[in-house]
């Protein structure tokens, strides 16, 4: 009996000594058993950058305000977006313009006025009821014809200072309601030129190229 019971004991302790040098024994567990720190967390992956949506609403009412106010008078939309420096430049475009518009105005008048005293004066109406006489010495000079095409170029030129004039105006009011726009794009801060190699290919030819970078848009 003695003998059996120590044999039983030695080959307990030989089985024991046999898992701990080999292969470790698989060991079924339980989910809710296993501990906290071995649990692998699931690998997710990295969110995709949101796409950013900039809000051009205020942008778009800042060029209307200032279309608005340079088409109602001139130069005001400039005033709105601060850039006081151009208002001289457009009250000299648009007075330059209105100028010569009054002038051309006067100098037909002139000729008009030169052509038909000239038609009376050779019709043979009595002196004293023409204008003739109230004439300048140069339209004294001058044929009938020559004033009258005269008269015809001066009103070509009284339509041509109006289309300038109406020009110039709308041309202030495209500048107000560009610069309301670009008043929220700042450009300032990063303004740089790199020259980088560029390989061609197709030629199979090397050359440089100008990188121009400015700045980041964003909205104020």
């Amino acid at each position: 009996m003695k003998t059996i019971i120590s044999l039983l004991i030695l080959i307990t302790l030989v089985s024991l000594s046999f898992d701990s040098d080999g292969q470790e024994t698989p060991v079924l567990t339980d989910a809710a058993s296993t501990p906290q720190n071995t649990i692998q967390k699931p690998v997710t992956q990295p969110a995709r950058s949101a796409q950013v949506k900039i809000d051009t609403s205020h942008t778009v009412n800042y060029a209307k305000k200032a279309a608005l106010r340079s088409a109602l008078i001139p130069g005001w939309g400039q005033a709105y977006n601060k850039k006081y420096w151009k208002i001289p430049i457009v009250y000299a475009g648009i007075g330059i313009s209105a100028y010569v518009f009054f002038d051309n105005i006067n100098v037909y008048k002139e000729y008009k006025f030169a052509y038909a005293a000239r038609i009376k004066a050779q019709s043979g109406i009595p002196s004293d009821s023409t204008d003739y006489y109230q004439l300048a010495d140069l339209y004294k000079l001058i044929s009938p014809e020559s004033i009258r095409n005269g008269r015809d170029q001066f009103r070509r030129y009284i339509d041509y200072s109006v289309l300038t004039f109406i020009l110039l105006w709308g041309l202030n009011v495209v500048d107000a309601a560009v610069d309301a726009h670009l008043r929220s794009f700042d450009i300032s801060p990063d303004l740089s030129m790199k020259i980088k190699p560029s390989l061609n290919p197709v030629y199979n030819s090397a050359g440089i190229s100008l990188v121009f970078t400015i700045g980041k848009n964003h909205t104020k």
